[in-house]
């Protein structure tokens, strides 16, 4: 599979190149950036890009008239960033064709999952499309996740998981006492919005803490931080 193709049309340079530099971090090497409509109009035609990120507000329109083109040719996922966090902008934008709408400021990793959860979705990434060479384990604490992701081990031992709860100790290793949302987590581990699964993912925590934690009841390792989301403190 060839490696995802990622157009950035915004006209904060110094933004973009922080998306791009969190992207190229998470293996993703074919990244372009423009900083108008007309500029991202004629490089979606001439990149054909796998997803674009585009900002609302651009020197010569909105983002959304952009999408609005992208969409009469196109399915490809399409990132909303606005400074504007009503409900109204956000719906406006998921309305006309957007796929996620992220509200400035935002955390760059966060952005690389959501750009990675688009694209899983349509049937885009995988980890050999972004070339990922790194061979070494991540240790964070008495845990330790290899370099696929796809086996967790506590104090050397192998902790028997499921796709979804390696998934998540992925997310949790990789932000350390960081706190993470619902949409957040759910979004970069089942690829879709988090609307209605608060049960799914509050059965996927509390089955996980039965496997990771020395008492479940009261867990240590991951924290809930109500009305927030959770917190993942990984003391040895």
């Amino acid at each position: 599979m060839e490696r995802p193709r990622i157009l950035i049309v915004d006209d904060e340079q110094d933004l973009c190149q922080l998306i791009k530099t969190s992207l190229t971090k998470e293996g993703f090497s074919e990244i372009e950036m423009v900083g108008t409509i007309e500029e991202g109009w004629k490089r979606f035609q001439a990149f054909e890009p796998n997803l674009v990120i585009l900002d609302v507000m651009l020197p010569d329109g909105e983002g959304y008239d952009l999408c609005k083109r992208i969409r009469e040719v196109s399915r490809i996922p399409i990132l909303f960033l606005s400074a504007k966090s009503d409900e109204v902008d956000k719906i406006l934008g998921l309305a006309i064709g957007g796929d996620d709408y992220i509200t400035k400021p935002f955390s760059p990793k966060e952005m690389a999952y959501r750009v990675k959860a688009q694209l899983r979705r349509a049937g885009v990434y995988t980890i050999e499309a972004t070339a990922k060479t790194a061979a070494k384990a991540t240790n964070v604490g008495p845990f330790e996740i290899n370099s696929d992701e796809t086996e967790v081990k506590k104090d050397g031992h192998l902790l028997e998981l499921t796709a979804k709860e390696v998934g998540l100790m992925a997310s949790f290793m990789r932000n350390p006492n960081q706190i993470l949302s619902k949409e957040t987590l759910f979004l970069n581990v089942w690829g879709e919005d988090f609307y209605g699964a608060d049960n799914t993912l509050m059965v996927h925590i509390r089955r996980l803490r039965e496997k990771i934690e020395d008492n479940p009841s009261d867990p240590s390792y991951i924290l809930t931080v109500k009305g927030l989301g959770y917190r993942f403190v990984p003391h040895n």
